[in-house]
C-alpha cells in the first residue's frame, strides 16, 4: 500500500468503521447509564430539582477559591486544554468540512494560523498535565493504564495534525493519513475509556444537583 492508497483507505473504509464503532459505543454506553434509572422518591419535594441540577452544573464548572488555590495547576491546565481541544476540533476549516460531510451542515471557522496556535497551547497543557500526574505521588498511584491511554489518544491527533499542517518529518500525504488514522483510533476507544465523560459530565452533575434540590439541600 503506497501513500496515496493509505490516505484513501483512512479517508474511506477506516473512517466509516471508526465512526460506526464510535456511534454504536456511544449509544450503548448512554443506554447502560440511562437504563439504570432512579428509585422513586416518595418524600414530599422540598425544592426544585431542575434548579438544583442547573445550580450544580454551574457550581462544579467554576472552582471555589480554596479549590483553585489548592489545585491551581490542574485547574488552569485543564481549562486550557479543554478549550483548546474544542477550538481545534470544531473551528478548524478542514474539520468543519468533515462535520459538514457527515452531518449535512457546517458553521463558521477560525483562520488556520489561529487554530494552529490553539493546538500548540493545547499540547503544552496536556504535557504539563501528564508531567504533574507522573510527579504527584497520589495522582500517580490512582492512575490506571486507561488514564494514560486516554491521554495518548488525545495528544497524538493534535501532534500529527500539527506535523501534517507544517509538513514535518514525513510526506504531507503520509502525515495526513497518520493524523486521520490517529483520530479514528480516538473515535474507536472513546466510548470505552474515561473520555466518555465528555457526554456524561453534565448529566451526572445535573443528576446529583437535582437529587439535592429535590430534598431542599443547596449544593
Amino acid at each position: 500500500m503506497n501513500e496515496v492508497e493509505f490516505l484513501q483507505w483512512v479517508k474511506g473504509p477506516a473512517f466509516s468503521i471508526a465512526l460506526f464503532i464510535f456511534v454504536a459505543g456511544l449509544v450503548l454506553r448512554l443506554f447502560e447509564i440511562l437504563s439504570l434509572g432512579r428509585k422513586v422518591n416518595y418524600a414530599v419535594p422540598k425544592g426544585d430539582p431542575m434548579q438544583g441540577g442547573l445550580r450544580e452544573i454551574f457550581r462544579r464548572s467554576v472552582p471555589d477559591k480554596a479549590t483553585f488555590q489548592r489545585s491551581m495547576l490542574t485547574i488552569v491546565a485543564g481549562y486550557v486544554f479543554h478549550i483548546g481541544l474544542f477550538v481545534v476540533i470544531f473551528l478548524l476549516a478542514a474539520h468543519v468540512e468533515v462535520f459538514k460531510s457527515v452531518l449535512g451542515f457546517g458553521w463558521p471557522n477560525l483562520s488556520t494560523p489561529v487554530v494552529d496556535a490553539f493546538a500548540v497551547v493545547t499540547m503544552i497543557a496536556l504535557v504539563v498535565v501528564l508531567i504533574h500526574r507522573l510527579q504527584h505521588p497520589v495522582k500517580r498511584f490512582l492512575s490506571s493504564p486507561g488514564d494514560y491511554v486516554a491521554w495518548a489518544v488525545t495528544f497524538v491527533p493534535l501532534l500529527t495534525g500539527y506535523m501534517a499542517y507544517h509538513h514535518l518529518l514525513l510526506s504531507p500525504q503520509m502525515m495526513l493519513g497518520l493524523h486521520i488514522l490517529s483520530v479514528e483510533i480516538l473515535l474507536i476507544v472513546f466510548p470505552f475509556t474515561k473520555l466518555m465523560h465528555t457526554f456524561t459530565v453534565f448529566l451526572s452533575r445535573w443528576y446529583n444537583g437535582a437529587s439535592m434540590g429535590l430534598r431542599g439541600v443547596k449544593s
